[in-house]
């Protein structure tokens, strides 16, 4: 739900960064130094696919993972990783069939959960006496759902930030998109203007914006042409096996857990914030991002990384109100 590289299946109007090309407003100070902070760039092997990764520190610190959402990619934390970096072993990650990781044949969300337990093996979280923790956007937050219930007692706790739980009553079927490729547009500018959010928001942080969209894009030269397409695989949901429902795995969770939302989502209302305490016995902390749509990490960074910053400051200094069962 970050971003739809499906470009040729959305309408005809331009995205929303068309209005801005060659006039990008300049990004300010704080976010020039967190995207020039320095990276390692790693992939590990997982079920025959090659899974990109990146690291901002030292193996020594506690594991922290930074997982993306559908479509997008490890560098949507590129000016939130390096926040964590002083504290943590931070290392943000991109699913199979996105970004510059491998694509597969067929997708499970049992697969993207071992994709994640590999970063960390890879990493050397697991080497650390303090067990690390998964903080997750979106469909990321799906993923890491199921890692907390089938892995949970491998992890401190996970974080899941703007992933619905939704009620029975707006629960709907999921069918997968027609198979289509990804539209190959003739220059950078172009495909950057065809850049936009799902689901739709305004989102007033332009250059970040741009920022992403760049790494979104590859370029390329095939039977669809010459010039530049999105790294997302375009079939990826006609591929699909969802697994177990998302409501049976939360009440699951084997580990520490909180849930964040952008209080102006319209994925997360408050319904759905009251349904999903009520399945974790109403014990976890639920935090509210103001003035953040479902992007939240892209709406409101900096107050995003404050929020964050005070509960892994709290989990370290207190015990969780909600008692977790080790998976056996």
């Amino acid at each position: 739900m970050s971003e739809d590289s499906q470009t040729d299946q959305m309408p005809a109007e331009a995205g929303p960064l068309s209005q801005y090309m060659g006039e990008i407003p300049p990004s300010p100070s704080w976010f020039q130094k967190a995207i020039s902070a320095g990276y390692e760039t790693r992939f590990v092997r997982v079920k025959g696919a090659r899974i990109h990764y990146q690291c901002w520190s030292s193996p020594k610190k506690p594991g922290l993972l930074l997982v993306h959402g559908n479509g997008a990619h490890a560098h949507w934390w590129d000016f939130i990783a390096p926040y964590f970096a002083d504290r943590y072993n931070v290392v943000a990650m991109t699913f199979s069939g996105m970004g510059e990781s491998d694509w597969r044949d067929e997708y499970d969300m049992e697969t993207f959960a071992e994709e994640q337990i590999a970063v960390c093996e890879a990493s050397g979280m697991f080497k650390h006496e303090q067990k690390p923790i998964i903080v997750a956007h979106s469909f990321g937050g799906f993923v890491t759902i199921l890692t907390g219930a089938e892995y949970g007692d491998r992890l401190s706790g996970t974080v899941i930030v703007d992933s619905p739980v939704n009620p029975p009553e707006r629960q709907h079927h999921r069918r997968g998109r027609a198979i289509r490729g990804n539209r190959v547009y003739p220059d950078l500018t172009t495909a950057l203007s065809r850049f936009r959010l799902a689901p739709p928001q305004p989102c007033d942080n332009h250059y970040a914006m741009d920022y992403i969209a760049r790494w979104s894009l590859k370029q390329v030269d095939n039977e669809r042409g010459k010039g530049w397409s999105w790294r997302f695989d375009p079939d990826i949901w006609q591929r699909f096996d969802f697994g177990r429902p998302a409501s049976e795995l939360l009440k699951a969770t084997a580990c520490r857990i909180a849930l964040f939302r952008g209080e102006d989502s319209e994925l997360m209302p408050d319904e759905v914030k009251v349904y999903m305490e009520k399945l974790l016995d109403r014990k976890v902390p639920f935090v509210s991002i103001p003035h953040a749509f479902h992007h939240v990490m892209l709406d409101q960074p900096l107050p995003f990384v404050a929020a964050l910053r005070a509960l892994l400051a709290d989990w370290d200094h207190s015990e969780p109100n909600r008692v977790t069962v080790a998976k056996s």
